[in-house]
């Protein structure tokens, strides 16, 4: 007797922060944090690598769409909240988020890419759609960083590669500023692809979809990595300075970012200044 193959088409992976779903050559990792803005704390980290590896060597999938549950948010970068364990930042990675291997495995698995940005992408959410291949944006959509104003940055592909992406002095104003930027803001600085009104956003998106799986999948795959060796030393950039800002976390002045930010209140970061 012969066993029935499963069937590929809508295939479900379990998870606890996140939602993983195949269909028509087509992979879907969607953050479901949606209490907290889709944030996310080691373990969404964990699973993120482990559904991107899992996407990323299927030859049954062509594309992957990164994107966020609910209506409001993308991704709000590493949750902040009071009631986060170890601040969610008690796991492996130099600052207890594996992050960089988060950060690597989007770039390193030969498939595009495509951000889905449903709402705001802010913080670590703005570096994940700046690492994103491709972004299509609902037109209600929210982008900047928050780094300075809670004590944290990314300076790696946050930072350098950003610079890269939308020019050099706007990279600088946006994390030096922390301003909020529309969508249609993000479009003309080239930090999304297209921008579309909210009801049209899975429509686009599946439209993109649908002309990438037409192209020769290998073709794609050196098209990719050949873009990615000109910002490859990036890597190192953010290796290195990841184990300064293992350091920067460990000082009053970061702590006061993360504890006025729970607290509700402005930080006072200018009495550590030295």
């Amino acid at each position: 007797m012969t066993q029935d193959k499963p069937d590929r088409e809508n295939q479900i992976m379990e998870f606890k922060n996140i939602v993983y779903a195949e269909q028509a050559g087509v992979a879907t990792i969607t953050i479901n944090r949606p209490k907290v803005y889709n944030a996310f704390d080691s373990s969404t980290c964990e699973e993120l690598i482990q559904a991107f590896g899992k996407a990323g060597w299927n030859r049954d999938i062509g594309v992957v769409v990164l994107t966020g549950a609910g209506d409001k948010a993308f991704c709000t970068g590493g949750d902040q909240s009071a009631d986060a364990e170890d601040g969610g930042y008690g796991g492996r990675g130099t600052i207890g988020l594996p992050v960089e291997e988060l950060q690597s495995i989007i770039r390193d698995i030969p498939k595009p890419v495509i951000a889905r940005v449903n709402g705001y992408a802010i913080g670590g959410g703005n570096v994940l759609v700046t690492l994103c291949d491709l972004a299509i944006a609902s037109d209600k959509a929210q982008f900047g960083q928050v780094g300075p104003k809670v004590g944290s940055v990314d300076p790696g592909f946050g930072t350098a590669l950003l610079a890269r992406v939308v020019g050099e002095k706007k990279a600088r104003e946006i994390w030096y500023l922390c301003r909020r930027y529309g969508a249609q803001e993000a479009l003309a600085m080239g930090l999304v692809n297209a921008v579309v009104p909210h009801a049209q956003l899975d429509a686009e998106v599946a439209k993109w979809c649908a002309e990438i799986l037409q192209m020769s999948p290998t073709a794609i795959a050196l098209a990719k990595r050949s873009f990615n060796v000109d910002t490859e030393m990036i890597r190192g950039i953010s290796s290195f300075a990841m184990q300064a800002l293992k350091l920067y976390y460990d000082t009053e002045e970061s702590k006061e970012g993360g504890n006025a930010f729970r607290g509700k209140r402005k930080p006072d970061f200018r009495k550590y200044a030295k």
